[in-house]
Parts: structure tokens; sequence; C-alpha cells
């Protein structure tokens, strides 16, 4: 007999194919089909009209709101990313399966709901697949499933976030226009973006770099924690922790930091303590917890000097453009970036490919004969 309850195709019986048999599984098929209609089909009534069902084994399987929920509260993971995979999945997925045990959703029924749905972009389609692919991988890892039904989903192309430096020029010219513009404890931030653009330290690295973390004497900078979501987080983007080394320019940063330290601590050694933060903002909070705190004098700067507007996080990438151009070493860039070789590579290849074109042509030039000079008659 056939009927669809909890999106189950329902119920093989015991009974012989007869006259008799037929009109018992009819009746009872009318039994159960009238106790869906009315929403009064409950595990315990399945139960009592298939006493030899193997319901009971599928029942046990947990439906996908209640493993979700306790997968994520299992995950030891940051508090930013326990937001994203809840949010992703109360947006996208909870709305059609929580009620379904996991056991019965197939890579079919995950299709239809992925091309049904309004994506905002490509970027977010692909992070809640990948999301609900991680949560599946648990459950085949705990015996509940034997396959992802996620695996087979195609995925969007990655989009490449735009890398769009500064030129050197450019960098220069920015850093003198906050320091001329910006007085006093308010230089704290001139110095954030001299620092940002020849570190290459990602914003919330800079944020949390404390003064303990950095060795003048050796030039180097421990990079260890990070800010995220306005708090201060005991770990790097990548989980390592690296030692950046610090160049003339980020040390002259560390001198107007440390100066504006000293000039806090004589105005208000009756009201704050002294920030244990290289870069500390100018009012309130002990550490800069958010870009928008460093960027509206970003901003000003690039509107004054009539500079193309981009995300200050391009400093990083000027950095990074800075030492490709100057010929240095991969694995040392990808290093004091927090980055892979591989990561670097195809960041960064359109410049990677500029400072070595020439220098392979000119490799080829050496290899080849002075040409013959023509003749010109009069």
């Amino acid at each position: 007999m056939r009927f669809t309850w909890k999106f189950r195709r329902c119920e093989t019986l015991p009974y012989p194919q007869t006259p008799k048999g037929i009109k018992a599984a009819a009746d009872l098929r009318a039994t159960v089909v009238s106790l869906i209609k009315h929403g009064v089909m409950d595990d315990q009534r399945y139960a009592e009209l298939f006493p030899n069902s193997t319901y009971a084994a599928y029942s046990a399987t947990p439906l996908f709101g209640g493993y979700a929920q306790t997968w994520l509260d299992s995950r030891e993971v940051v508090k930013g990313t326990r937001k994203n995979y809840r949010i992703s999945l109360n947006i996208y997925w909870m709305p059609v399966l929580a009620m379904i045990p996991i056991d019965q959703i197939t890579s079919a029924l995950l299709r239809k709901i992925v091309s049904e749905t309004q994506w905002k972009s490509p970027t977010v389609k692909r992070s809640a697949i990948q999301r609900l692919h991680t949560m599946f991988e648990s459950a085949v890892n705990d015996d509940l499933i034997t396959r992802n039904p996620v695996g087979s989903i195609e995925l969007p192309t990655k989009a490449k976030k735009l890398v769009d430096p500064f030129t050197v020029a450019e960098a220069d010219s920015i850093i003198a226009h906050l320091y001329m513009e910006l007085t006093g404890s308010m230089q704290v931030y001139a110095a954030y973006f001299e620092f940002a653009f020849y570190t290459g330290m990602r914003p919330g690295e800079i944020a949390a770099l404390r003064w303990e973390e950095v060795d003048t004497d050796a030039r180097v900078a421990n990079v260890c924690r990070i800010v995220a979501d306005y708090k201060i987080e005991e770990r790097t983007k990548t989980r390592e922790t690296r030692r950046v080394m610090l160049n003339s320019r980020a040390l002259n940063a560390i001198e107007v930091a440390k100066g504006v330290a000293g000039l806090r601590a004589k105005q208000n050694r009756r009201q704050h303590k002294q920030s244990p933060y290289v870069f500390p903002p100018t009012k309130n909070f002990e550490f800069i917890q958010q870009a928008s705190v460093t960027d509206k004098h970003f901003k000003a700067a690039l509107v004054a000097l009539k500079i193309r507007g981009r995300r200050q996080y391009n400093c990083r990438h000027t950095y990074a453009t800075m030492c490709l151009m100057a010929g240095m070493n991969l694995g040392f860039i990808a290093n004091q970036l927090g980055h892979s070789v591989q990561m670097l590579l195809s960041t960064y290849a359109r410049w990677i490919n500029s400072s070595e074109d020439w220098s392979e042509v000119g490799k080829l030039e050496n290899s080849l004969s002075k040409p013959t000079k023509a003749l010109h008659s009069n």
C-alpha cells in the first residue's frame, strides 16, 4: 500500500494478494489517509496501525531542525562563524527541511530548494551550500546517513575579490596628508595607516596589536590576535601566529604611536588608564572595534587628494604588490601576509607576472646575437 507521511513513501504489509487481503489493505490505507488529512497522525498512532513496521528505526532518525541545532551547538567555532552558520541555516534551509528526518533528505530535494531560492548573490549561494555540506558531513560521520546529499549539488563559481592596490606614490601622499591634517592624539590614525601600508597586516590584526608584541630592537611584531565582531579574539584569521618584520616606515609609525601614547598619559593621567594597544582610538575604547573609526579619516584623505576611492583593506594589497614589484622572495612575502604561497600566486598573479616579465625577456636578450645593421644607399 502507498501513502505519503513526513515525506516518506509507506508501507509494505504482510497481507496475502487475495481479495480479502487487498480489501484489508485498502481499508487501512483509507484510515491512514484520513488521519493525515485531519492532521492527527503521529508516531504513536502509526505504531498502533503498523505494529510490525520498520518505522520505529526510521523515527529514531533526528529531524533536520533538531540535528542542525545540536550540531551547531557542538561546534567549537568563534562567535562570528557560529552566527553566520545560524543565519544561513535559518534563512535558506530550515523553512523547508526543519521537520524532515535527515535520512529522508535527498539530493533531488536540495536541488529543488536551490533552484527555487532567490539568492542575493552567487557568493551567498555558495556559502549556504558549503555550510549545509559541512553539517551533512557530520551526519555521515555520526552514522545517521550513508552519503552526503549535498555532495552532488553544483557550487557557483567562486567570485574573486577585487584586488585594487594603491601605487606607492598614492600611498605616500595619503600618509603625508594624514600626518599633516591630524594633530595631537589624532595622529595615531596617521600612524595606523603608515603601518598598514608598510606591513600589509589585516585591519583587525593592527587594531589588536599590543605593545608587548612589538620589539623595535629586533624590528618585529608578533601577530597573534584580531578584532572580530567588536571583540578581541586570541587567534588570527588563519589560526596561526606569525612574526612580521618591520621596515623603516613601519618603525616610524610605531614611534609616532609611542609619542601619542606618551601625550595621552600626560593629558589623561587622572581620567583613563593607558591602553595596552599600539593604535587605540582617541575616545572611549582601548582598541579600534570597527573599521568605520579609521575609515572616515581614510576616505577624507582620498577625497582631498582626488585619489580614486577604494577600501582601506587595499593598504594590505598595496604592501603585497610593493614587495612583488621589488622582486622579493614569494615565500617570504606569503609568510609576512599570513598567506600560503598558492594563495599569493592566485591573488597577485598580475603583479607577479609584471615584475618577472621583463627579467624573463632579458634572459632571452642575453642569448640573442647582435642584429646586423641594415645598409642604406643614398
